[in-house]
């Protein structure tokens, strides 16, 4: 093997280990299906591979709508460059640990703009070692947790949920009474210290 052969060798196996060895959970999807995902992606939701790669997105949620409405909402909300990030609610898949509930950072890349799930590149965080779930919610009351936690106003919120701004002050008011939190910023640093 001459020299620039091994090179591109040597290249092509430091993709594949920089994947699988990467300090975020990975998923390589194709239309909301996961078709590669990595090691620590399956640490953080206590799968086995086959429990991940083929299936849909929707299994990693709590619920068939929250992963409808976040995949509405990933489409409505890609920057200029595909890119996405928000912070949510998800579900874990085995292990003792099995459908519990805990906050993930996700962000990503769609690689088509013009159409957001045919393909794309997503990272996981689990955030539970700084936020948990003490409150149980309610999965619109997750998604509008989320919202708050990144600053959105109640404006923002409803255009983002197609929702009224009236609606999303309801569900801080909910929110704010499960925490025990006086105000919407004491109810953002209930959300983000647990």
């Amino acid at each position: 093997m001459d020299e620039r052969a091994q090179a591109t060798a040597a290249l092509a196996l430091d993709y594949r280990v920089a994947f699988e060895e990467a300090p975020v959970g990975l998923i390589l999807s194709r239309h909301r299906l996961m078709i590669d995902c990595n090691r620590e992606l399956l640490a953080i939701f206590g799968a086995e591979r086959e429990q991940v790669v083929g299936q849909s997105f929707a299994v990693l949620y709590p619920s068939t709508d929250e992963f409808e409405r976040t995949g509405e909402r990933i489409v409505a909300s890609l920057d200029e460059h595909g890119r996405y990030a928000d912070e949510r609610v998800m579900k874990r898949l085995g292990g003792s640990r099995a459908d519990e509930l805990f906050w993930c950072r996700v962000s990503g890349r769609a690689l088509q703009r013009q159409d957001a799930h045919a393909a794309g590149i997503w990272t996981f965080e689990d955030l539970s070692a700084r936020r948990v779930l003490k409150a149980v919610f309610t999965a619109r009351e997750r998604e509008i947790a989320a919202l708050l936690i990144e600053g959105a106003t109640s404006k923002r919120i409803g255009r983002q949920l197609a929702i009224s701004p009236r609606t999303v002050d309801v569900y801080r008011a909910r929110l704010m009474r499960k925490l025990g939190a006086a105000t919407t910023a004491e109810l953002v640093n209930r959300l983000l210290n647990g």
